[in-house]
């Protein structure tokens, strides 16, 4: 699966570079939507990027986020981070909005913890939020103020760009409050949590000869240097889901990418999710989703 670099961002969209991109370790730019010419049913490709994006967009959408799907219709705040490969079709031709991309440096010392660990840029969270009109016109107000800093020769400007930044992050924490904003509360969770890192620290899969590296309930408890069964309990009274439960979901959704999203045949999907023989991945595959892996690619 191809991750798009910010020069093939800038080529592909607009065939140049800025000059001093290479130089620009965190860079930012914002960008409004009616400035570019995108016909209706438009789309971009399904893949991994090397840079955060945030992006406010009126009319009717589909975006496909690592397996899932969503159609929308309305005004959506989307976050995409660099782990999970995403795409968007456009529905309508009245779309409107505004984005921004940056790179994690461009937040590096300046927040407190990193970027990747707010809610909606962690892998598995909610990417999208539903606007009403007064947070239509707040989200919309800010991107307005970050294209004018942009414009501006104002010397501290990246700063107050981060600073909007972090408004429009707020604004959706306010609407969605996430269990993540708090430090977990006993050892249970602790450690559920660093077992759920860790599973998702393997995602996505990106090329035909990366192989899973941790496949069982035991490989994570040795990785953790806890004993299997301690791993288990802590776990399923945290989540009231066992642990391989948890990795079987997970790698039946990379599964299930893997089968849309790429051309890989079964065989190649099977051997980088771990499984000796593709009649066992079959037999994984049809015991979690009910069909087998080429009846859900078809």
């Amino acid at each position: 699966m191809a991750i798009e670099s910010l020069e093939e961002f800038y080529q592909h969209k607009f065939n140049w570079m800025p000059e001093n991109l290479k130089k620009d370790v965190g860079h930012f730019n914002v960008f409004n939507l009616e400035d570019w010419d995108w016909g209706c049913n438009a789309q971009v490709q399904y893949n991994r990027r090397d840079f955060y994006k945030i992006s406010i967009m009126r009319g009717k959408h589909v975006y496909h986020y690592a397996d899932k799907s969503l159609e929308v219709d309305g005004t959506t705040l989307m976050f995409f981070n660099p782990s999970v490969p995403y795409k968007y079709e456009k529905l309508t031709d009245n779309s409107t909005g505004f984005f921004c991309i940056f790179k994690e440096a461009f937040f590096n010392e300046v927040i407190r913890g990193d970027i990747k660990e707010l809610p909606m840029f962690q892998i598995g969270a909610k990417p999208a939020y539903l606007l009403n009109e007064e947070q239509d016109r707040q989200v919309d107000a800010i991107f307005r103020k970050m294209m004018a800093e942009m414009g501006s020769d104002y010397t501290f400007k990246f700063d107050l760009i981060r600073n909007y930044i972090m408004e429009i992050v707020h604004t959706a924490l306010k609407m969605n409050p996430s269990e993540s904003l708090y430090q977990n509360a006993d050892a249970n969770a602790r450690i559920t949590a660093v077992f759920s890192d860790l599973l998702e620290r393997q995602f996505p899969i990106e090329t035909p000869s990366q192989q899973l590296r941790l496949r069982s309930a035991g490989d994570y408890a040795a990785s953790l240097n806890v004993h299997t069964n301690h791993l288990n309990r802590a776990v399923r009274l945290t989540t009231g889901k066992t642990t391989t439960a948890h990795i079987a979901e997970r790698v039946a959704a990379e599964a299930k990418a893997l089968l849309l999203h790429t051309d890989w045949n079964i065989s190649q999907i099977s051997f980088c999710l771990g499984f000796d023989e593709p009649a066992h991945f079959n037999h994984f595959f049809k015991k979690q989703t009910s069909t087998t892996p080429g009846a859900f690619r078809l």
